[in-house]
Parts: structure tokens; C-alpha cells; sequence
């Protein structure tokens, strides 16, 4: 049997006035889609376009909740909301995604947390315990998208939800398997060669490259392309197209 990757991408940033991405066109070469839920970007217009659109194409939906920060695109660390606000507030998120979803015809599968919530929770036990009891008091049956040698894998194996290992393209690692800090320099990777050798090693021979020269142990379900990356359409069919040509076939990593 031929091996399989998915292809996600954070997409329906889009809200009001303002159009983030193209996600018509990045919707022809993902496999599944993260749809912001309202907290950082997107509003119920485009989240229910984005849904319908995936549905058409084919493409896997899940919901992508975040702080409520507008302002911050979710990029910012915020502290000091009481817990059980912040569950709250992320289970709402993703019953509005599911609910909105279910009026498609097209059920979601999975969530996946973004920006500064998806780093914190990743090395915080604590708030990786509430993403994971927001997503089970919602649908226990839903599967968490996250990272590798992180405290939400860990929190979601020890809850007994199901969990997909997402690795990116366009990041590098620290020696502990973590995404490099945007403030360290390299942490973003722009060579698209650099990009494509680093993805072919993680798929291929299940090892993360390190900046300090290790290879981590890694066995990837789902590969990230950011839709607000400028030239992220041509980024995704380059890499979509590079991944075939080495016998991966693109399909979601989950299905309902």
C-alpha cells in the first residue's frame, strides 16, 4: 500500500472588509482545512463559505480555535483568564464550527489549537490538559492535530482522544522537537529547496532535523502549510507536487 500524508492548512481568516489567503485555490491542493472560528480571524459568513467549499472539493474540515485576539491575529501570549473561562471559551469555538458544519452536510473531524495558544499549551501541561478537555466535552470522537514532543500529544494519548502528529514545512526545530521561537533567526524557513529536503526526511525516513544537527524519531500524519504565507498557493502545489513524484498519496488523516 502506497504511503499517505495529509495536507492541512489554517485558512478562513478572512472577516468582514478584510480577505486573508487564498483559500479557493489552496483548497484545490490541501487535504484538510483549519477553519478559524470567529476568536482571531473569520466570521460566520466566511466560515460557512470555507466549510461548503471544502465540502465540494473533498477536503477534510476541523476547527481552529485560538485566544480571543482580534487585534493580535492570536499571535499574542495572553495570561491571567481563569480556566474555566478560557475552556469555555474554546468550546464554544468549536461547538460553532461543528454546528456550522452540521448545517453543511459536512461534519468536522478534527481541531487543531492556533498561534500563541497551539505554542503555550505545547509546553504547558496544564492548559494542554483544558485544549484537550474542551475538545472532549464537545465530541470525544474528534481528533486533536498537533505537534510532536509536546505536552498537548501527551495530554490527548493520556485522555484517550485520538491524536494526529502535524509537522511543518516552513519551521525549524529545536533539539527538544520544538517549533524554533519566530524571535531566533532561522526559525522560519524560506528556501524552498531547504523546505522540500526537510519535509522528504520527516515523511520519508521519520526523522525532524534539529538546528543543533539531531534527527528526532517522528511518524507524521498531517504536513502544515500556513494560507497566510505570501506565495503560500504556489509553496503548497510545489511541495504537493514534490510529494507525489516520491509515491505519497495526499489524503485527510481523518474522515467521519
Amino acid at each position: 500500500m502506497a504511503q499517505t500524508i495529509d495536507l492541512n492548512c489554517d485558512m478562513g481568516e478572512s472577516f468582514g472588509a478584510f480577505t486573508v489567503g487564498d483559500d479557493a485555490a489552496m483548497l484545490d491542493l490541501v487535504s484538510s482545512a483549519n477553519i478559524a472560528c470567529g476568536f482571531h480571524a473569520g466570521d460566520p459568513v466566511v466560515m460557512r463559505r470555507t466549510i461548503r467549499m471544502a465540502k465540494e472539493k473533498g477536503v477534510s474540515v476541523g476547527a481552529h480555535p485560538s485566544f480571543a485576539d482580534l487585534y493580535g491575529f492570536g499571535r499574542r501570549r495572553i495570561s491571567g483568564e481563569r480556566p474555566e473561562d478560557l475552556e469555555t471559551q474554546l468550546i464554544f469555538q468549536i461547538i460553532a464550527m461543528q454546528g456550522m458544519s452540521a448545517l453543511e452536510g459536512h461534519p468536522m473531524t478534527h481541531v487543531k489549537t492556533h498561534g500563541a495558544l497551539g505554542n503555550m499549551a505545547a509546553v504547558d501541561p496544564d492548559l494542554a490538559a483544558l485544549c484537550v478537555r474542551a475538545i472532549k466535552a464537545v465530541d470525544p470522537g474528534l481528533v486533536f492535530l498537533t505537534l510532536p514532543y509536546s505536552e498537548t500529544y501527551l495530554a490527548a494519548e493520556k485522555a484517550g482522544i485520538r491524536v494526529a502528529c502535524e509537522i511543518y514545512a516552513d519551521r525549524s526545530y529545536t533539539d527538544m522537537g520544538e517549533l524554533t521561537p519566530r524571535s531566533q533567526p532561522g526559525a522560519v524557513i524560506h528556501d524552498p529547496q531547504q523546505s522540500l529536503d526537510q519535509v522528504l526526511e520527516m515523511v520519508l525516513d521519520g526523522h525532524i532535523p534539529t538546528t543543533g544537527g539531531k534527527r528526532l524519531p517522528v511518524e507524521p500524519h498531517s504536513l502544515c502549510i500556513h494560507g497566510d504565507t505570501p506565495g503560500a498557493v504556489g509553496i503548497a502545489r510545489h511541495l504537493r507536487g514534490e510529494l507525489e513524484k516520491n509515491g505519497l498519496v495526499i489524503a485527510p488523516f481523518a474522515a467521519k
